[in-house]
């Protein structure tokens, strides 16, 4: 649930910055895909992290 959360808000989170900066519908997606990746690698690490606790 963690991962899917972090990709769904680093793929708004990119998208937001690519309009910011007057991208077009391409440069959105690329920049969407660009966050997405770390924020879901960055969700998976923490939900292993928080799984070893448990």
């Amino acid at each position: 649930m963690i991962v899917i959360f972090a990709t769904l808000f680093g793929g708004f989170l990119g998208a937001y910055r690519a309009r910011r900066h007057g991208g077009g519908k391409l440069d959105m997606a690329q920049w969407a895909a660009g966050f997405a990746i770390p924020f879901a690698l960055i969700g998976l690490f923490l939900t292993i992290l928080i799984e070893r606790q448990f």
